[in-house]
C-alpha cells in the first residue's frame, strides 16, 4: 500500500540528483575558466588551493585587443535589433491577437513557420540583399535580417490574448485610440514578457558570430564575438589564462544580466502558454 509514496519519492531523489549532476557539468566549464582567468599562467592547469591571484590577465587582454570598441558596436547592435523588434512585433501581436481580418490565421501560421527556418540558410540570399543596398561593413547590416521576430510575435500575441477585452472596453470609453489602448493598457500588463524576450534577444545577438563574421570587415564595426575570434587567433599558442580573462570580459555581462531578472524571465514564459 505504501509502495507508490516509496516511489514517489524514489523518483524526486533521481530527478533531484540528476538535476544537481548536470547543473555540476554545465557549470564547470565556467569554474575552469574563472579559475584560469584569475591566476598566473602556470596554474591555469593545475589545482593548487593557494595559488596567487591576479589581475593582471584581464589587464593584458583588455590592452592587447580594441574590446572598448568591441562593447560599443555590440552595444549599439543590440539596442538596434531589440528596439526595431519590440516595434514591430508589438504592433504585429496586437493586430493578430484583437483584429478579425482575412487571412489571419494563414498569416499567423507563416509567421511561426519563420521559427521553423535557421538564419544560416539565407546567409548568402542576404548578403546579396546587403551587398545591393550598399550597407556591407556596417552595423545596420548585421541587424537587418533579425529585425522582425516569429518568436516575439508568437509570445506577445500569446500574453495579448490573456488581457480581458472588457479592458479595452473600458479605454474606449475614455476616448482612448487604438496606439493608446495598446500602450497604456496592453504594454504595461506584459512587461515580464518584454523583459524576458528582451533577455532572449540581448543574449542571441550578442553571441551570434557567423553572420557578423561575414558583413563586417573593420574594428568600427566588428562586435565582440569577431572580436573575439580574432583575439584568440593573435594568442598562439594559446594562453589560457589570458583567454579566459578575454572570455569572461565579453561574457560578464549577460551573466550578470540573467542573475539580475531571472525570475521575470521564468515568470513571462509560464505566462506566456499556448491559449
Amino acid at each position: 500500500m505504501n509502495q507508490p509514496f516509496h516511489t514517489s519519492r524514489l523518483d524526486r531523489a533521481l530527478n533531484t540528483i540528476g538535476a544537481w549532476v548536470l547543473g555540476v557539468l554545465w557549470f564547470l566549464p565556467l569554474i575552469y575558466a574563472v579559475w584560469a582567468a584569475f591566476h598566473p599562467q602556470e596554474y591555469s592547469a593545475r589545482f593548487v588551493l593557494l595559488a596567487p591571484l591576479t589581475l593582471e590577465n584581464f589587464a593584458e587582454a583588455w590592452a592587447q585587443a580594441p574590446f572598448a570598441r568591441y562593447f560599443l558596436n555590440t552595444f549599439l547592435l543590440v539596442t538596434l535589433i531589440l528596439a526595431v523588434q519590440l516595434l514591430l512585433c508589438t504592433l504585429a501581436a496586437y493586430s493578430f491577437a484583437r483584429f478579425a481580418f482575412r487571412g489571419r490565421n494563414l498569416m499567423f501560421m507563416l509567421v511561426l513557420m519563420q521559427m521553423l527556418v535557421m538564419p544560416d540558410i539565407l546567409i548568402v540570399e542576404n548578403y546579396r540583399t546587403i551587398l545591393f543596398l550598399g550597407l556591407l561593413d556596417t552595423i545596420p547590416a548585421i541587424g537587418l535580417p533579425y529585425m522582425a521576430s516569429g518568436f516575439a510575435i508568437f509570445l506577445l500575441r500569446q500574453s495579448f490574448k490573456t488581457i480581458p477585452k472588457e479592458l479595452d472596453e473600458a479605454a474606449r470609453i475614455e476616448g482612448a485610440n487604438i496606439l493608446q489602448i495598446l500602450w497604456k493598457v496592453y504594454v504595461p500588463l506584459t512587461k515580464p514578457v518584454y523583459v524576458a524576450f528582451g533577455l532572449v534577444s540581448v543574449s542571441f545577438h550578442w553571441n551570434n558570430f557567423l553572420w557578423p563574421l561575414i558583413v563586417t570587415q573593420s574594428v568600427e564595426t566588428r562586435p565582440l564575438t569577431v572580436g573575439l575570434s580574432i583575439f584568440f587567433q593573435i594568442e598562439s599558442p594559446a594562453d589560457w589564462s589570458l583567454t579566459t580573462a578575454a572570455s569572461l570580459i565579453t561574457s560578464a555581462p549577460l551573466l550578470i544580466a540573467f542573475l539580475i531578472f531571472q525570475r521575470q524571465f521564468v515568470q513571462s514564459f509560464m505566462r506566456a502558454g499556448i491559449k
